[in-house]
């Protein structure tokens, strides 16, 4: 009888070995964030931070909902989001905390960010990471998207009644205050550059104007073809007037307000990775 060898799967003193580099990163990265303790999102916390890349975490009350990475400088990317929820309805950066990790440039090759992400996914942790809290503007063609209700956009929706900052008192045109809004406004401003707005002139008296009320003079100014949408992230100018839009709350139009209702996608709905659903218009 000829013995046969045993197969590498039923050996007693040699087999295969697989050592899962990125795990163990993951699984170090978590362990030296869960060290650390945890620091305002303020201005004065993030003013102490290096100017470097890194991870960071961060925590709504006690509850820890995103993790996050800066590529090139974690206080600009702070800043960021604490301006973001600055200008939201239902939250405040006071509720905010946050922790961070600075990683070596040539590290963000291995995606530290992912690897927390996948690590905190599987204890069910992280509920803003994949609903919309990171993004930026998504593109025109997203604007006719419904939200989930659990959507960062739709829980936290853009505050209509906060202060405008950095209005100063004289005439203006549209075109140049729009580019204006874009840069003080806590959330997104897109809107057509057309030649009609750069010829269009407002009067701003009064320099303590909510957000509501100058977007009300806007669309006073402006002619009758444009309307100002307030999505639930951000707001869109366009000669469309009138348009409905899934996750629109309020329309400007002629100086008037038309107040909307937020739909929300539905669960036999396409959803993306951002938590909105698949365009229904354009």
């Amino acid at each position: 009888m000829t013995a046969t060898a045993e197969g590498p799967e039923e050996s007693t003193f040699h087999r295969g070995f697989t050592l899962s580099i990125t795990k163990a990163l993951g699984d170090q990265l978590a362990a030296d964030l869960a060290k650390l303790t945890r620091a305002p999102l303020s201005d004065v916390s993030i003013n102490q931070l290096l100017q470097r890349p890194g991870v960071y975490q961060l925590y709504l009350h006690d509850d820890f909902v995103y993790v996050g990475k800066a590529e090139k400088s974690l206080p600009m990317r702070l800043r960021q989001h604490l301006k973001k929820i600055s200008g939201r309805r239902g939250i405040t950066p006071n509720d905010m905390t946050f922790s961070c990790l600075y990683v070596a440039e040539d590290f963000s090759a291995l995606a530290p960010e992912q690897l927390l992400i996948n690590y905190h996914k599987d204890l069910g942790e992280i509920p803003w990471n994949n609903n919309g809290f990171g993004n930026r503007d998504p593109g025109r063609q997203r604007d006719h998207t419904a939200l989930k209700p659990t959507h960062f956009d739709a829980l936290y929706p853009i505050d209509l009644d906060r202060p405008v900052e950095g209005l100063v008192a004289g005439e203006t045109n549209l075109l140049d205050l729009l580019k204006s809004l874009k840069t003080t406004l806590p959330y997104n401003i897109r809107y057509a550059k057309s030649g009609d707005l750069e010829s269009t002139k407002l009067v701003i008296t009064d320099v303590e104007l909510s957000t509501d009320d100058l977007f009300k003079s806007v669309s006073a100014a402006a002619s009758g073809g444009w309307q100002i949408t307030a999505l639930g992230g951000y707001v869109v100018m366009y000669e469309d007037n009138p348009t409905e839009y899934a996750s629109a709350s309020r329309y400007y139009r002629g100086g008037e307000v038309v107040h909307g209702v937020p739909r929300f996608a539905t669960e036999d709905e396409g959803t993306g990775d951002d938590g909105s659903s698949t365009p229904t218009g354009s």
